[in-house]
């Protein structure tokens, strides 16, 4: 399939607004993750403090990422949040939980968001965006395995 072929029509709108939900994903897991790295407490502070900056930080340059992709498919990035919630899956916790409900709360958002992020993967090798899918591949990986040292340090938190 030629490059131009899924950079217009219809698979380039399928992709964009797979996109577009995987970044409002990436954003809520960014935004929880950080959050979680200001209020986290308890014996396990210094090891999850640190654990949760090392992924929020991976996790906003990722929304970078996403939205210049969006970008170079012809699309704007979404500009507003209430636009950029409309597609996220993932929910904001508003409130602090205990240290072991974090990590419990980060490891299911991250494998969650793999869900997201595999219909897109497809998506993309059916339109023949190489490109998009190999961000695709990217992604999942980081989050398979955030969502693995989350659950394995979730054991010793508890």
């Amino acid at each position: 399939m030629s490059e131009q072929s899924y950079m217009s029509g219809s698979g380039n709108r399928e992709i964009v607004e797979g996109l577009k939900a995987a970044l409002a994903d990436t954003f809520v897991l960014y935004f929880k993750t950080h959050s979680f790295h200001w209020n986290v407490e308890g014996p396990h502070f210094k090891q999850l403090h640190d654990l949760f900056m090392e992924q929020y930080t991976e996790f906003w340059n990722a929304t970078d990422e996403i939205a210049e992709r969006i970008r170079a498919l012809g699309s704007y990035a979404p500009n507003a949040w209430n636009e950029m919630s409309k597609s996220t899956k993932l929910q904001e916790t508003g409130q602090t939980p205990d240290a072991k409900a974090m990590v419990a709360m980060l490891a299911n958002d991250n494998e969650a968001i793999v869900g997201t992020l595999k219909p897109l993967l497809s998506v993309a090798q059916k339109h023949g965006d190489e490109v998009t899918a190999d961000l695709m591949i990217q992604r999942i990986t980081v989050h398979e395995k955030a969502a693995w040292m989350l659950r394995s340090t979730g054991k010793a938190a508890a």
